[in-house]
């Protein structure tokens, strides 16, 4: 009798068993959590395209679930982490044709993901205070007759146009070179750099000749004035050693690697309707740059404050 009950008994677990398979038990195992993939943010040196990026990667993490990985890199060399996979996003690009052609047209590594609605000025500047003692001094034909006020020591006998970063979208040593002008092109090395100078030349009233562009937060403390260079007419830059002319407007775009484009999903639909203005930019810049704040808190706090302006830019 003993010998009945345990073959029934296994009988009975037998067909339990099988019984949770055909009825797909092995379901109730816990869930894996949805993994929905990095993007890779290049993160160019100076605080405006900081400012994008980081709102940009606020919104990816925080509304969409991405983890986003951000590289500092120069202008350039973003463009070959297109190539290499080490970047998926360049958040602003100010013109760069040639690696458009190289990366876009050529290889094929990358395409745009249109404007960002940021608006850019580069030029040269003088603080205010100059261009109201000096009313003249905006025209550039007449910057060789105060090349002795803008000469330093790095600059040696001639005036000093002072540069930020060496990568940054600059004609400057063609056209000192091609409009004949008595001055010599400095590199500060960075936005910082240039932004204390500006103050400095403002403050304490001495002669400064600067590379400087917009969005720029610091136009909403320093008073400078820009410089009339040649004007700008269509191809008057497409060689870069004969520049003679002043720089182009820009209207900043964004790029994409081509297969962020193709499998990025809603976090390549994000980017693609991600567009601001100069002043939204400015004001993350400014609470970066002047208010101390981490990119993450500023994003943040811009975030919370402008879900009108953000909302349109989720995937549907």
């Amino acid at each position: 009798m003993a010998s009945q009950v345990r073959l029934r008994s296994r009988a009975l677990a037998g067909a339990l068993a099988l019984a949770l398979i055909l009825t797909g038990c092995t379901a109730e195992a816990p869930q894996q959590p949805r993994q929905t993939g990095t993007v890779r943010l290049a993160v160019n040196p100076w605080v405006g395209y900081e400012a994008s990026a980081a709102v940009l990667a606020y919104l990816l993490e925080h509304e969409l679930g991405y983890r986003v990985q951000t590289k500092k890199l120069a202008e350039d060399e973003s463009w070959k982490g297109f190539e290499s996979g080490e970047v998926d996003v360049i958040v602003e690009n100010w013109g760069r044709e040639q690696e458009k052609k190289e990366f876009i047209q050529d290889k094929k590594v990358a395409v745009s993901a249109g404007l960002n609605g940021n608006k850019g000025i580069i030029g040269w500047y003088v603080p205010q205070w100059m261009a109201e003692e000096y009313p003249d001094i905006t025209d550039w034909r007449n910057l060789n007759k105060y090349a002795e006020l803008f000469r330093t020591a790095k600059s040696g006998d001639k005036g000093q146009v002072l540069d930020g970063d060496p990568s940054f979208v600059t004609s400057d040593e063609a056209l000192v070179r091609n409009l004949k002008l008595d001055y010599r092109v400095v590199y500060a090395g960075s936005e910082n750099a240039l932004i204390s100078a500006a103050r400095n030349a403002t403050r304490n009233r001495r002669p400064l000749l600067m590379y400087f562009y917009e969005p720029q937060w610091l136009f909403t403390q320093v008073k400078l004035v820009k410089i009339n260079l040649p004007p700008y007419a269509i191809g008057c830059d497409a060689v870069p050693a004969k520049v003679a002319c002043d720089y182009p407007p820009y209207l900043l775009d964004k790029i994409v690697s081509r297969r962020f484009a193709d499998t990025g999903g809603r976090a390549y639909e994000l980017v693609r309707n991600f567009t601001w203005t100069n002043e939204h930019q400015n004001a993350v810049a400014s609470d970066m740059a002047d208010g101390g704040m981490s990119a993450q808190a500023a994003a943040k706090k811009w975030v919370e404050a402008n879900k009108i302006v953000w909302k349109d830019w989720l995937p549907k």
